[in-house]
């Protein structure tokens, strides 16, 4: 089979000749860039700088000569804009603190403040006030909230509507264009359009914009979900009306290229429980993710991907109510979340994509021996009967040993001998 193929025999829960890889394909199945780096050594690769293609999480963009080397088998097509608001383009050198010399979009600008901490600000403009911060000795960038004090009766929902509008000419052309290159590799392809997620923590705070306007503040945005349910329900119902015009454009231009189409990165839960009630979640959230899911079904081939990381197995009925086709990163250390119950209770209606390794304790601190094995147990669990996509449980993070990492690719491609 061509990864292609085994990618949309998973997707339809047919089980393919093995199970599809991805490492890279989307903002949450990826690996930092050090890693990246430590993979390209480790397999001989030529050396040359690895590319941020993702500066908030510092993910590193896996080319396809390791693509080949790693055996991975989905394409991803990314955002036009990074989460700072730069197009990856006129690649720059920047050296991280480790000594690492990496690239970073040409438009990115960034400075160390007295206390080594490095500021990015939002489009690469000095005179705004530094929207992330990455802590000294930090592996990647956390958002600094840039809100106003809230005035009760000055809030506007069209305030946290100003990130979505209709998609400009050059992002249609950008994405015809990316989505044509990646059909174009043998693999199966996920494309990532922005503008459909719905609260998600990373977005609220608007790291893109300069000078971003209403709720900002994420602890006063989960607060608002509960005092303030009839503004939320209106920027989610303006988002969703912008969205779905929006992905007909998409859907003219980019056709059948794509295979899987990442909805929405809103996370759920917590190690322990969900940070919503599954009554507030079926009223707040599922009529504008159906209408989303119900749209993409009627109109395209496209399986639609939710993340949510965490412990939400009382959610995920909820879930596949609304229509999602794909469960990222299926956290199986998180209460409730055993893997052979969720394929189990869940498998025929769910693709799990991910899960395959702990990131937080297996691949972290566990032995190569240790990662092997659970890699092969997660594979034999979701792998029955397809509907299962092989990635860690999210990223793979910058201080993760890299024997560990290649004692995960070891493990895959003994399934392929």
């Amino acid at each position: 089979m061509t990864s292609k193929e085994r990618t949309i025999r998973a997707l339809n829960h047919t089980e393919p000749d093995r199970v599809p890889v991805d490492f890279g394909g989307t903002a949450v199945t990826g690996m930092h860039v050090a890693i990246v780096a430590a993979l390209r050594d480790h397999y001989g690769l030529a050396k040359r700088p690895v590319k941020v293609h993702d500066p908030y999480q510092m993910l590193g963009l896996i080319e396809d000569d390791l693509k080949r080397a790693l055996g991975l088998d989905v394409e991803g097509v990314y955002a036009a804009e990074t989460l700072f608001g730069s197009r990856n383009e006129a690649w720059k050198p920047w050296r991280l603190e480790s000594g690492l010399e990496v690239l970073i979009s040409g438009h990115m600008e960034m400075a160390r403040d007295a206390n080594g901490d490095t500021l990015v600000y939002p489009r690469g403009d000095r005179t705004a006030p530094p929207s992330g911060r990455m802590p000294k000795g930090g592996f990647f960038f956390d958002s600094i909230v840039r809100q106003d004090p809230i005035v009760e009766e000055r809030l506007d929902p069209e305030d946290n509507l100003e990130e979505f509008g209709p998609i400009s000419d050059a992002d249609l052309d950008y994405f015809d264009h990316a989505t044509a290159a990646a059909a174009a590799t043998d693999r199966g392809v996920i494309a990532t359009f922005g503008g459909l997620a719905l609260g998600d923590i990373a977005l609220v705070p608007a790291p893109f914009l300069k000078h971003p306007k209403g709720i900002r503040d994420i602890e006063e945005w989960y607060v608002s979900t509960l005092t303030r349910p009839a503004y939320v329900h209106r920027i989610f119902e303006r988002q969703t009306e912008i969205g779905l015009a929006n992905l007909e454009k998409l859907r003219a231009r980019v056709g059948d290229r794509v295979q899987a189409v990442f909805v929405c990165g809103t996370d759920f839960g917590t190690q322990l429980s969900t940070f919503c009630s599954v009554g507030t979640f079926r009223s707040l959230y599922v009529p504008y993710y159906k209408r989303v899911n119900d749209w993409i079904h009627a109109h395209t081939s496209w399986k639609t991907f939710k993340h949510s990381c965490g412990a939400i197995k009382s959610l995920i009925p909820s879930f596949i109510e609304a229509g999602f086709d794909i469960l990222n990163p299926v956290q199986c250390s998180a209460a409730g979340m055993d893997a052979a119950r969720l394929k189990a209770e869940y498998g025929a209606d769910l693709v799990f994509w991910g899960g395959g390794v702990d990131t937080q304790k297996t691949l972290m601190f566990g032995t190569p021996e240790a990662v092997r094995a659970e890699v092969l147990s997660r594979i034999e669990i979701f792998g029955r009967g397809g509907g299962f996509v092989f990635n860690a449980v999210h990223n793979v993070q910058g201080n993760t040993p890299a024997r560990n990492v290649a004692a995960m690719f070891d493990a895959l491609a003994e399934l392929r001998s």
